[in-house]
């Protein structure tokens, strides 16, 4: 086995969009996105179909965001996604959006009816594909327990009717928000934000249902007792027919995108550092990048994340007009992350690895567990570990690299672990940092092991990023991959908007409504519905109702990926 050391690394053998060069872009472009994560390119993509030229701007060496992909050493991981919900139904908002943005050339391939099973100690519970086998997965592991997960249901289904509503509230105007935010009141269930235990904890009092229930937490990163209900219950139904995973890989999403992008005169061009957003007499007008090159444009949208909007690419004394610093203290950043890519030199079917996701538990107390490994992360037990399969998931898989077979393990860790570091270049952080991520590899395969013993002993190339990873590839300063912390009160800021104070910028991606992919997707709908005005009615009929539904069902604005 070969745990790499960085300064061993060789390039990535995945590289999309074009290349940044000053003498490559054009002069007159409608609008400029800085990010080419999911809601940078969703936006780009519907404002290239209703005629604009956009160019999308990435700092990193390939286009995609969290949705890229890498390959080396004959190998090919995806980095942010392990699996996307109601992708089964050409009906669904997010496989319609899918399908506009790709020009309908993005397929997807069904995981196992099983698609989750969560290890809460010695307790094993499968979710199964379906409303009726989700039901039935939690009633066989918890049979006495029917109607509370009965009622539990139904809060699911509530939850996903209030979003509409919660969704439409981001395109409301400014001067209307007072008397937006107390119609929410009205509208929405007493639920809706609360706390994910508190909601959970009147349906019931047993504890290893409650524990069932959310293991799915480690896809917002919040812990139940700190989470909003809202994005659990999001997660959940998004989740309830399936699991479904891109066929080629993740970047086939941003490869298949790119050419819509392009029909409109626009581009995504890489190495794209953007260091400030222009502005002048009060308007984003522009961007300057790394090399000094300035560019303009009539509108700015941001993809790189609230906080890295205001607090990197703006300039400071506009900041303070716009009142940030006060509504900062309301939001945070979410958990970081380690991440193990696996490389094996057999297939997954010799392997027996399964396309089912992996969520393995010391037990069912999830915030016992993870304040216990925050307060001493060397020796409290790991509180998650998730082990993704994505060679058995893609169909296409072994056709790009024959006889090999990957995993993906994700499992938190903490900031304080590496910010000695923060300041390094990467692939140069020296042999204290080395020797930590070793320690901190032969740490999490034992978990890995320990489910699956029949790769002890079978694995070629293991590869480990850290919160200093995502930071130099992503710029999440503190390594987390899931933007704001999906806290009750971030999702009462009601200036986590498309259009910000600033005349001429926007926002757009998971920071604006929820975390991952389809809801960052969403997202990237949302700011191109504020851009368009009046005009984005056309835009919604054209997506939803031309392709041949029986219309937008805007409460599967919910969905997140």
């Amino acid at each position: 086995m070969t745990v790499s050391a960085a300064t061993s690394l060789k390039p990535s053998t995945i590289r999309i969009g074009k290349r940044y060069r000053a003498s490559r872009v054009d002069a007159d472009y409608d609008t400029i996105v800085i990010g080419s994560g999911i809601g940078g390119l969703t936006s780009a993509a519907l404002l290239a179909r209703e005629g604009q030229k956009v160019l999308v701007l990435e700092q990193h060496y390939t286009a995609g965001g969290f949705t890229h992909s890498y390959g080396r050493n004959g190998y090919e991981w995806d980095v942010g996604v392990h699996y996307i919900g109601d992708m089964g139904s050409p009906h669904t908002l997010g496989r319609k959006l899918f399908d506009t943005i790709t020009d309908g050339q993005l397929k997807w391939a069904p995981m196992d009816d099983n698609y989750d099973r969560f290890y809460l100690g010695d307790r094993v519970v499968n979710l199964r594909a379906g409303k009726d086998g989700f039901r039935q997965s939690l009633v066989d592991a918890f049979p006495d327990d029917a109607q509370a997960i009965d009622r539990y249901i139904r809060l699911l289904d509530k939850v996903a009717s209030g979003m509409q509503w919660y969704t439409l509230s981001k395109l409301s105007p400014k001067l209307a928000s007072p008397l937006t935010r107390r119609a929410l009141r009205l509208m929405l269930p007493k639920c809706f934000n609360q706390t994910t235990h508190e909601v959970l904890s009147e349906l019931t009092d047993n504890t290893a249902l409650i524990g069932a229930l959310t293991g799915q937490w480690g896809d917002c990163g919040v812990t139940p007792k700190h989470s909003s209900f809202l994005i659990h219950a999001l997660i959940a139904k998004h989740y309830i027919h399936g699991g479904y995973y891109p066929v080629g890989g993740a970047a086939e999403m941003a490869r298949t995108i790119i050419p819509v992008i392009q029909s409109g005169g626009g581009d995504v061009m890489t190495y794209a550092d953007v260091t400030e957003i222009l502005v002048e007499k009060g308007k984003a007008c522009g961007v300057r990048l790394a090399d000094g090159h300035t560019i303009h444009a009539g509108r700015i949208i941001s993809n790189a994340g609230v906080i890295n909007t205001f607090e990197t690419l703006l300039p400071a004394e506009v900041v303070r007009r716009t009142g940030y610093a006060r509504q900062r203290r309301h939001i945070e950043p979410s958990m970081s992350h380690l991440g193990l890519y696996i490389g094996l030199n057999a297939t997954a079917a010799e392997l027996e690895l399964p396309k089912t996701n992996f969520w393995i538990y010391p037990d069912e107390h999830h915030d016992a567990n993870v304040e216990h490994f925050l307060a001493d992360p060397d020796n409290a037990p790991l509180p998650v570990v998730y082990i993704s399969f994505p060679s058995a998931k893609d169909p296409d898989y072994l056709n790009r690299c024959p006889g090999t077979a990957t995993i993906e393990v994700v499992a938190p860790t903490t900031w304080s672990q590496f910010e000695p570091w923060k300041h390094a270049t990467w692939g140069k952080r020296g042999d204290a940092y080395d020797t930590l991520k070793q320690r901190l590899t032969e740490r999490v395969l034992e978990t890995v092991y320990d489910k699956l013993p029949q790769l002890r002993g079978r694995i070629d190339y293991v590869e480990t990023s850290t919160p200093l990873s995502t930071s130099w590839f992503c710029r999440y300063d503190q390594g987390e991959i899931y933007g704001l912390e999906h806290t009750p009160e971030r999702f009462d800021q009601g200036w986590l908007r498309p259009k910000t104070e600033i005349p001429g910028l926007y926002l757009t991606g998971q920071d604006i409504l929820t975390c991952g992919v389809v809801g960052a997707m969403i997202g990237g709908l949302v700011t191109t519905l504020a851009i368009r005005g009046v005009k984005g009615a056309g835009l919604a009929k054209r997506i939803f109702v031309d392709r041949g539904a029986a219309g937008p069902d805007l409460q599967l604005v919910t969905e997140t990926g």
